[in-house]
């Protein structure tokens, strides 16, 4: 059987038993958008080609200018409402810029990533010439 928490009632931040005072979940904070970054989230969300996280974010930050609640967002993205109002937050403490993918911690990649794979060593290449898997023993 599923069990729900009861809401908890609050006055003026002190708890309660009035049954009208509901708490109410804080008011996600409102996204205006400048012509230029509205323009730049508007291409960015229609691009096909793009990763699509980039895509994702751009739509939650315009939604979210149109008025639109984190759990609205969240259900229209399929993410999580704690995700969309971390991605809110930083939009609004960084503008266009809170919106790329932070540093991670941890040891720095070994090799660079790349399709020659220059620096990565013989050992971790294919061997280009060898003897056959089944070549006949002498002996």
């Amino acid at each position: 059987m599923l069990q729900v928490a009861s809401p908890v009632l609050f006055t003026e931040g002190v708890p309660s038993c009035a049954p009208n005072q509901w708490a109410m979940a804080r008011k996600a904070t409102e996204i205006t958008l400048s012509d230029q970054e509205r323009s730049e989230l508007e291409r960015v969300a229609a691009l096909q080609k793009a990763p699509h996280r980039d895509v994702q974010r751009a739509k939650l930050v315009l939604y979210a200018a149109e008025g639109h609640s984190n759990v609205e967002i969240a259900a229209r993205l399929d993410m999580s409402a704690k995700n969309v109002g971390r991605w809110r937050r930083r939009f609004r403490e960084r503008r266009l810029d809170g919106l790329a993918d932070a540093e991670r911690a941890g040891r720095p990649r070994r090799f660079p990533p790349g399709r020659d794979h220059r620096g990565q060593g013989r050992r971790l290449r294919a061997p280009e010439r060898g003897r056959p898997a089944l070549a006949p023993l002498n002996g």
